[in-house]
């Protein structure tokens, strides 16, 4: 064993890693973004729930109780609605996370003793913040009428009470698979359509191919729909497959529109391949494609999109670094057509975002693309 052919060879391969300055930042660079994405928005706890207030009652019993919510510091008034059949419409539209129904004369029925009742809805389409969410009411509900009823009657033992009626809209049993599935299918998608796209690309740039498909008659327009349909098609048939287990192997039913579930995934897949296109473009080799794509592109999207963590919990940098994010507005789509069965008149807005942001993004990344090749 000679130390100075060892030492020749460490020289040499630390030449070659700082010769190659695209690796430099993968190498460097992603694991201090992975921590900074990780650290700030991996939190479990559940604050700012949005919610609804349907107050019939109107008196200072029902203002009090409302009162209990908002000072607790897990819950944000969003909307007040006199109208208990436009409740459902904030849920559905994905507007609030909860909606709390204070049926008339709750007021009376806590000055006389009597167990008054209130209606507590929640978006049970993200299991994990509803059943935090259910836990964080009970416990409200628990303190809170108490204190109410024992201030109203003069510091006497209540006999009354507040008696919640807690519904969860469309994961009643809020089982994490319902929510966790659907996600998943998103995940598939941009992995494999955003990876797939970029990686065949500089592949046949490293063989040599891609140079000789250049001199041919064929046109770059040409070229890169010939490379981009191929995997369009093979993301529509993962899609395929996944809805298949997701309905026959976890049960869990698409109780909205598939044709359009199909249509808007398509809409999505404008994002990815145009993702994947750019990645294309600034790599040299596939193992570049892979670490910019991995570490750069896909991780943050899953940190920062809603896939596990609410945004909501987030700082407020991540909540507006997620706007520009295509898989956030996918996500809502996905599980509101699989879970709440709603329809394009609801996700429009999403469904416009992501189109826009699709588009743009294509776009430009075939416009880099095409200078590549001339």
């Amino acid at each position: 064993m000679s130390l100075q052919r060892i030492t020749a060879l460490l020289r040499k391969e630390f030449g070659q890693l700082f010769k190659d300055k695209r690796l430099l930042p993968i190498v460097f660079l992603a694991p201090v973004l992975q921590l900074t994405f990780l650290g700030f928005a991996a939190s479990l706890d559940v604050k700012n729930i949005s919610m609804v207030i349907c107050d019939l009652d109107k008196t200072v019993e029902s203002r009090s109780f409302i009162q209990s919510f908002s000072n607790s510091g897990y819950f944000t008034i969003q909307y007040a609605t006199e109208d208990y059949k436009s409740v459902q419409g904030y849920v559905d539209n994905n507007k609030v996370n909860m909606a709390l129904v204070i049926p008339p004369r709750f007021g009376d029925k806590v000055l006389s003793g009597v167990p008054a009742k209130v209606q507590i809805l929640l978006d049970g389409s993200e299991g994990s913040t509803a059943a935090i969410t259910m836990s964080y009411v009970n416990q409200i509900i628990m303190r809170s009428s108490t204190a109410i009823l024992t201030e109203m009657l003069g510091g006497r033992s209540p006999s009354g009470g507040v008696d919640a009626e807690i519904r969860s809209w469309y994961n009643p049993s809020l089982k994490s698979r319902n929510f966790m599935v659907p996600g998943v299918l998103v995940l598939i998608l941009l992995i494999t359509t955003m990876n797939l796209t970029a990686m065949a690309i500089v592949k046949e740039r490293e063989v040599g191919t891609l140079e000789q498909l250049m001199v041919t008659p064929i046109r770059p327009i040409e070229l890169i729909l010939g490379k981009l349909i191929p995997f369009t098609l093979i993301g529509l048939v993962n899609v395929s497959v996944v809805l298949s287990v997701m309905v026959f192997g976890f049960d869990i039913p698409v109780k909205g529109s598939v044709i359009l579930l199909f249509v808007l995934s398509g809409v999505f897949l404008l994002n990815t391949l145009g993702i994947g296109l750019f990645v294309s473009t600034i790599s040299r080799t596939q193992q570049q494609a892979m670490m910019t794509a991995v570490f750069f592109i896909m991780m943050p999207m899953m940190y920062i999109s809603g896939f596990v963590f609410p945004i909501e919990n987030m700082p407020k940098p991540l909540q507006v670094l997620s706007l520009g994010i295509p898989m956030r507005y996918y996500l809502i789509i996905i599980r509101s057509i699989i879970l709440k069965g709603v329809g394009l008149k609801t996700l429009w807005p999403e469904a416009s975002i992501m189109f826009g942001m699709g588009i743009t993004i294509l776009s430009a990344s075939a416009l880099r693309f095409r200078k590549k090749l001339d």
